[in-house]
């Protein structure tokens, strides 16, 4: 089973192409041109170095939040187009559980086991982040605090075990984070927090193998919190 997935949920924007047992090949860019510019670039030089073309692919796995407005909107624009032109599934993935499934363990680390609290962290800018909590049982990841937009000190506050963070936001807050927790915040490595996109695939490979897909029609970003544009329109009426 070969997919395609996409991650344009924040300031980087990931490509890959993954299988049950793999990665077959991934590209990850992080700067600060829009994601419209390139993606559908990295689309066809991604399925070209990996020898396939859409036809070959069995699906789409796309994050639909929470992120940047902006960008969650163009990679679901993209997926949902090429979803909807070729009739293959697709499957929509929390950016949350994105950044959380790849998490490995640091060896310093006072946690063990591999049933550790992982709170993934993006920046929400606003003194906030989206954040929530994260499992894993076994080799499944669950999901055990609901996503929010909230204060990276109320983030943290109900947290009394050990804990391993990762994200933009994480590294943003990560002082205060330490503040708030001491020895029982654990930070992923460095690498770990930006969004791949084989981590998205993966995320939606077991939806795929059930068959539990969404109806690309229907699929829409979670965004947590209302825009800018959208408050300073309710304010000013």
């Amino acid at each position: 089973m070969n997919i395609l997935a996409v991650d344009t949920a924040t300031k980087s924007c990931s490509v890959a192409v993954v299988n049950e047992k793999t990665i077959v090949s991934e590209y990850t860019v992080n700067h600060k041109d829009t994601h419209s510019k390139f993606v559908m670039g990295l689309i066809h030089e991604i399925l070209a170095i990996s020898h396939l073309t859409v036809k070959d692919l069995d699906g789409f796995a796309v994050t639909i939040g929470p992120g940047s407005f902006t960008g969650l909107r163009i990679g679901l624009s993209t997926v949902k187009g090429l979803a909807l032109a070729t009739g293959k599934p697709v499957v929509g993935v929390s950016s949350l559980a994105a950044l959380a499934f790849p998490v490995c363990i640091p060896t310093s680390s006072p946690v063990t086991g591999s049933s550790a609290l992982i709170c993934p962290m993006l920046d929400a800018r606003r003194d906030e982040v989206y954040t929530g909590g994260y499992r894993f049982n076994g080799t499944t990841l669950i999901n055990e605090l609901p996503p929010r937009a909230v204060r990276p000190d109320f983030a943290v506050k109900d947290i009394n075990e050990p804990c391993i963070f990762v994200g933009d936001g994480a590294i943003a807050y990560a002082e205060l984070i330490k503040r708030h927790l001491g020895p029982l915040a654990v930070f992923a490595n460095f690498p770990g927090h930006v969004i791949r996109a084989s981590a998205v695939g993966h995320v939606a490979m077991a939806r795929f193998k059930n068959k539990d897909t969404d109806d690309p029609g229907r699929l829409k970003p979670v965004y947590l919190r209302k825009s800018d544009a959208e408050k300073n329109l309710k304010s000013s009426i």
